[in-house]
């Protein structure tokens, strides 16, 4: 069946959600941060799914690290990637709840130049159409520091699916 109309709906950005393939395509230098106290390299299932979706999308893998809940080493970490000029970006999952050891939200906040609000409004959205009310127990934030793109995650597969397909 034909479109009713070739007109975009009213306020919809022409290409919404479409990626222009008249622009070369240029891989991203992507660390991605595991934190938690209980993953291993073996069971890190969100940090792999993550790592195979930037694969996918041709990205390059520039490191990978499982950090414990502690918001020094989460920091020190980020800090190090920051200076590393071989990283554009940076993307954690985990220690984005709200229990007394999910502290990955003041650690990115710590070292972000510039917060990227909307990157926590629209994972709120596309969350809610999939879980409800569950989203609200999500922290998921993102900003800018030294010119590394940062972004955090909350740890299950399926919030790192809804991050990277839906947003990233």
């Amino acid at each position: 069946m034909p479109p009713l109309s070739d007109k975009p709906e009213v306020g919809a950005h022409p290409g919404a959600g479409r990626i222009d393939s008249s622009i070369a395509f240029v891989p991203v230098h992507i660390a991605v941060l595991t934190v938690s106290d209980t993953r291993t390299k073996d069971d890190d299932t969100s940090g792999d799914t993550l790592v195979k979706r930037l694969q996918d999308a041709g990205h390059i893998l520039c490191a990978r690290t499982i950090v414990p809940d502690d918001q020094k080493r989460i920091t020190a970490q980020l800090r190090t990637w920051i200076e590393d000029p071989r990283c554009d970006v940076v993307i954690s999952t985990g220690g984005t709840g709200l229990t007394g050891r999910d502290v990955t939200v003041e650690a990115f906040k710590s070292v972000f130049e510039k917060e990227i609000d909307g990157f926590a409004a629209l994972f709120h959205q596309i969350s809610y159409a999939k879980i409800g009310t569950s989203t609200v127990q999500s922290r998921a934030c993102a900003g800018v520091a030294g010119g590394t793109y940062l972004f955090a995650l909350p740890g299950s597969p399926g919030a790192v699916k809804d991050g990277w397909d839906g947003i990233l």
